[in-house]
């Protein structure tokens, strides 16, 4: 006769409740977020791959494996990607300073700006949270930050 009582690994696999309706509303903020993204992103004229490279470039120079590892995709569509935003001003490719062979993708000055500008035309970014406090989003900062850990 088989056993009834349930192994740890079919009792922890199961979410509870509360948890699906976490998982559920971090869904709908992640879409909401992406299409507020591409909106901003085309009111600059950028695709939302464009925008997210750039927003990379911005923190520091990248060499394209590297680029496309963090945008899972192609080093060939990165390239692409780059030789757009170079046409436009808004990146450039210069020797890395650690291995003079290998070349990386920089923002430059107007890079910078335009990635300034649509992070702040992010609706997303001011209209949900303008609704908390400032304790409530310090709450959700460090909340975020601890489940990305």
């Amino acid at each position: 006769m088989a056993s009834t009582t349930p192994t740890p690994q079919t009792t922890n696999h199961r979410p509870d409740p509360l948890t699906l309706e976490v998982v559920e509303l971090i869904g709908e903020v992640v879409a909401r977020f992406h299409e507020d993204y591409e909106s901003a992103a085309a009111d600059h004229a950028l695709t939302g791959a464009q925008a997210r490279l750039l927003s990379l470039l911005c923190l520091e120079p990248l060499p394209m494996r590297r680029l496309a590892r963090q945008l899972k995709c192609e080093p060939s569509n990165v390239t692409g990607i780059v030789d757009r935003l170079e046409a436009r001003g808004l990146a450039e490719r210069r020797p890395d300073p650690a291995d003079r062979r290998v070349k990386v993708a920089a923002a430059t000055a107007e890079g910078r700006r335009v990635a300034r500008s649509l992070r702040e035309s992010l609706r997303f970014a001011g209209e949900p949270l303008a609704g908390l406090s400032e304790a409530e989003r310090v709450a959700l900062r460090d909340t975020l930050r601890r489940m990305l850990g």
